[in-house]
């Protein structure tokens, strides 16, 4: 995948094979003159040993083997003159760095790597810090854990409602909220009034609403008000919204405020859990998804709303170092027409869709579930499909978009991974 590929031309690009560790995987790089040292260190401290070559330090910490680039080394210097520890910001200015720099001096202890540079300045790190941030590191670490579910997990794990006092007014009912919500990307609050201001008043709780083209707080009826679909009392097929936006918005908000008739369930899909079973049994098909570019298009020119809305993006996108999924745009009301795929990749990209599309579509990833008065539903629009059944009679919906930076931000304020 991209990181496997990315760690490939890495090594590709290191020179000359030199003398290795009987622990260290082969490859180039030549020795300066400074053996191989293996510390002493305390019996709860990993075993460290590490090694100086042409250009960057290699050093193993317990099971991790890291190759640390010199510029990279000196660029994230913590001292005092190097970092801001009170704006946890860069004070040094990267373009100053001698990019064939390399250190006078290296020393490592029980928990700490030092280096002295050619103008005397020395850069200390803890090797615990080393280990978590650097690549090697973040290659074993997740961004953002998560709970993969179909339908039987989510209702065997049994996730409770947040009730909307402990939402508003309690840190805990909000952590837990958050947890939630991290974990399985859906999460519900209960005994809310049922009307948009007070649904206005709980999405504000954890994120600034984002304003789009269907303004602030939408609030919408089967009046076909708008040129989508969405404004009808027809079905509607599992997918994710704002593909057709450069970053689509990542949390949405639904409270179903009326309905007088029948059907209108809401079909949530955890579309990570889908993309999860296509990495397994095509991989092949995963990675296509994740690198063809498609155009997602939204056209409206009903009563007084005019857009051209036009976003470009794969279906699945990853972090490169790691390949973890963050973020999937599927909609194929709103696909635009494939002009990015040249002729040879093409019918291999419909194979992939197809084979992403039927895991969506199997009855055991289907969650279904009643909105009705009272009961707010938050998704994160970045991981779970959502679609309705066909309605009758009169149904009320009003929600909003919320910006994800700003409720992740919340999560991390109260202790939370995200």
């Amino acid at each position: 995948m991209w990181c496997q590929r990315l760690a490939w031309l890495l090594r590709g690009r290191r020179g000359s094979t030199g003398h290795r560790w009987p622990w260290l995987p082969r490859g180039p790089g030549p020795v300066l003159a400074v053996p191989a040292r293996c510390h002493p260190t305390a019996p709860a401290s990993p075993c460290c040993a590490w090694q100086l070559h042409q250009d960057h330090l290699e050093l193993r910490y317990g099971s991790t083997v890291m190759r640390l680039d010199f510029v990279w080394l000196r660029d994230h210097c913590r001292s005092a003159s190097c970092y801001n520890a009170k704006t946890s910001q860069r004070s040094l200015d990267t373009a100053s760095v001698d990019l064939a720099i390399q250190p006078q001096a290296v020393r490592v202890d029980e928990t700490t790597l030092f280096l002295t540079w050619p103008d005397g300045h020395v850069t200390r790190y803890g090797l615990e810090w080393l280990a978590r941030n650097s690549y090697e590191g973040q290659k074993q670490q997740v961004m953002h854990p998560r709970i993969l579910w179909n339908a039987e997990i989510y209702q065997q794990a049994q996730v409770p409602s947040t009730d909307c006092r402990s939402f508003l007014e309690t840190d805990e009912g909000l952590k837990e909220f958050l947890q939630n919500f991290l974990l399985y990307g859906i999460a519900f609050v209960e005994n809310v009034p049922p009307t948009k201001e007070d649904t206005e008043i709980l999405a504000k709780r954890i994120s600034i609403i984002r304003e789009t083209i269907y303004g602030r707080m939408w609030y919408f009826t089967s009046d076909f008000s708008r040129g989508d679909t969405a404004y009808t009392k027809l079905a509607l097929d599992r997918h994710t919204d704002t593909t057709y936006f450069q970053e689509p918005c990542g949390i949405q908000v639904f409270h179903c405020l009326k309905h007088e008739g029948t059907g209108g369930r809401t079909l949530l899909v955890d579309g990570f859990h889908a993309a999860e079973q296509v990495l397994h049994q095509a991989p092949e098909h995963f990675e296509l998804l994740a690198k063809v570019p498609l155009k997602h298009e939204y056209v409206e020119n009903v009563g007084g709303c005019h857009n051209h809305m036009i976003g470009v993006g794969p279906v699945l996108n990853v972090y490169p170092w790691n390949n973890e999924l963050y973020l999937i745009r599927y909609n194929n009301y709103d696909r635009a027409v494939i002009n990015t795929v040249p002729h040879d990749v093409v019918r291999r990209w419909y194979h992939a869709h197809r084979a992403l599309t039927a895991e969506l579509r199997r009855p055991h990833n289907e969650l279904w579930v009643k909105l009705k008065p009272g009961k707010v539903l938050f998704v994160d629009n970045w991981r779970v499909l959502h679609g309705r059944e066909a309605f009758t009679g009169y149904r009320q919906l009003c929600g909003c978009y919320l910006t994800r930076d700003d409720v992740l931000n919340t999560a991390r304020l109260l202790g939370l991974q995200a």
